[in-house]
């Protein structure tokens, strides 16, 4: 494939009227991904204790972020399976059939039993919930970009494509004020004890929407014309990846887009939101408020930058997102933090936590078997509490086989072992220290929530709105840009599969990582330097190899 402009022809064309058919069809699975996305997200801290009751606090938060990931972890399969029948048989049928999935496995989260009444089955079941609609959003965002793509006119690809992407931001608005607003109807109490399952439920009714939409739909143009010429792909697995013209493609857009997409987006819309109720303490309601606001008025930029590469070329656009969102990540965080619980700051610079413990003592706590490993050394159970509080410490060493302790300001809180004791003992061995530490933590001014007298909301919504400028530039004109990377006969394959590994594997286990890279390292802000690397690797080898493809001709 070259870069020469496309030929000046006609016969794609679609009118207006088609043209907007194809975009609402094909953005209600977009709508249906971040619903999901966000509704689970969410709601992490509340599903924990639902489905993971056995497990200690902070550990089943952790296991709920993983739960969370694992449908993002899927993901890669679902983009081979659909991306070949996407290829082999036509963009329709395997879109149809991705958005079915998914919505029926959102649908059924709502209907699943707890734990207190089956026990390890429900766990096991929102798993298998998670890993069904991971493994159908692996083919949705493919199917969904190409479908426009392949019906929008040549200088309005990136503007028609920016709608997909807009679309994510309807998906967050819908999510959130959902959540939002059954919490202000039914009462905290009982949105804790049943209300969660609601919005879950209430995705049927989008699910339904978007079948009869798909439903009316033709086969993209793109698709017929290789048909009619007889040049559908049989080998879209072996012309993908084994082919190093078209391998050296994907590794193009998984190094040099799709791992910058994953960090910047999930830390922007996601992470932020896990940090401002976990670490900041910030009520629930008012961080529901927050994202509200930000993707409400973020959400139009999504197509400004789409078609602004219309005009100016994806990659520059591209870039500045990344570039601008490096410039963010640290002073980002740090200024969140002194808007958001100004007492935190104040405390954490005034009265500076220590850990003193055996180094073979202490883990780096991301367990991604589920669970398996509790943390119950000395060492893992007083940087766990600390994590869950959000406060930052230095780790001191102490000779070998002494327990742990923490030191706040000029008060000593020992920690225990509960290493090899029953799970009713190592979390009550937890729930003691716990008490102890908060206690020795509110008496040097370590504040249990924010305050929402000292809370500076508009300079929380400030901050997050420089970072979704830097994440809708990198996403606004993304979907053009891969559409134009790739061949037409394999597009559908290879262009998901560094999709989903960039935005499941990067994007899906990022709260998960900067959790438990913070709990080792023992800064709020050290997580922060898996996101910093992944985008600048990406920016860096999207500015020496990848190229320009606004002018290309994606029916050749």
């Amino acid at each position: 494939m070259t870069d020469a402009p496309a030929p000046a022809q006609t016969s794609h064309e679609v009118s207006p009227a088609k043209m907007r058919q194809v975009v609402l069809a094909s953005a209600a699975g977009t709508v249906f991904e971040w619903y999901d996305f966000f509704v689970y997200g969410a709601l992490a801290s509340v599903i924990s204790p639902v489905f993971f009751a056995g497990l200690p606090d902070a550990q089943a938060f952790v296991f709920t972020l993983l739960t969370f990931a694992v449908g993002f972890i899927v993901r890669p399969i679902g983009a081979l399976v659909f991306g070949k029948i996407g290829d082999s048989t036509g963009r329709k049928g395997a879109f149809l059939i991705t958005i079915t999935i998914m919505g029926l496995a959102t649908f059924a989260i709502g209907l699943l039993p707890t734990a207190e009444q089956i026990g390890i089955w429900a766990p096991v079941l929102l798993v298998s919930m998670r890993v069904l609609q991971g493994f159908a959003l692996g083919g949705e965002y493919g199917g969904a970009a190409i479908y426009v793509a392949e019906h929008a006119a040549h200088a309005k690809r990136g503007a028609s494509t920016g709608w997909i992407q807009i679309s994510a931001a309807f998906g967050l608005i819908g999510a959130l004020a959902i959540v939002f607003a059954t919490r202000a109807t039914i009462g905290e109490d009982a949105f804790r004890a049943w209300g969660w399952r609601i919005p879950f439920l209430l995705s049927i009714g989008l699910l339904a929407i978007s079948v009869w939409i798909r439903l009316q739909l033709e086969e993209s143009p793109a698709f017929k014309q290789l048909q009619a010429e007889g040049r559908v792909s049989t080998r879209a697995y072996a012309e993908s990846f084994f082919e190093w013209r078209n391998l050296r493609i994907v590794l193009l857009a998984l190094l040099g887009i799709m791992m910058a997409q994953g960090v910047v987006w999930y830390t922007g819309f996601f992470y932020s939101q896990f940090y401002l109720e976990r670490i900041l303490k910030i009520d629930s309601k008012t961080v529901n408020f927050v994202m509200m606001s930000v993707v409400l008025i973020s959400a139009p930029l999504y197509w400004f930058f789409g078609a602004l590469s219309d005009r100016i070329g994806r990659k520059p656009v591209m870039l500045f997102g990344m570039l601008l969102m490096l410039a963010l990540y640290f002073p980002g965080f740090q200024m969140l933090t002194r808007v958001g619980n100004p007492a935190l700051a104040e405390a954490t610079a005034t009265s500076p936590v220590v850990v003193v413990a055996d180094p073979a003592d202490c883990s780096f706590q991301l367990d991604l078997t589920g669970g398996a490993r509790l943390f119950a050394t000395s060492c893992d159970i007083a940087k766990g509490v600390l994590a869950s509080a959000g406060v930052s410490y230095t780790t001191q060493a102490a000779p070998a086989g002494a327990p742990a302790q923490i030191r706040v300001g000029a008060t000593i809180v020992e920690s225990a072992d509960a290493t090899g004791r029953p799970m009713a003992e190592i979390r009550a061995t937890r729930a003691d220290v716990e008490t102890r530490v908060r206690a020795a933590l509110t008496d040097a001014g370590y504040p249990a929530a924010a305050d929402p007298n000292q809370t500076n909301l508009p300079a929380v919504i400030g901050v997050l709105l420089l970072m979704a400028l830097a994440a809708t530039a990198l996403y606004g004109p993304q979907a053009a840009a891969l559409v134009e990377l790739f061949p037409t006969r394999i597009r559908y394959t290879a262009m998901s599969l560094p999709y989903h590994i960039g935005t499941g594997w990067f994007g899906g286990l990022l709260p998960a990582t900067v959790f438990a890279i913070n709990t080792a390292t023992g800064t709020i802000y050290a997580g922060l330097w898996f996101p910093v690397i992944c985008t600048a690797v990406a920016a860096t080898v999207a500015l020496l190899f990848l190229p320009e493809t606004k002018d290309r001709d994606i029916h050749a």
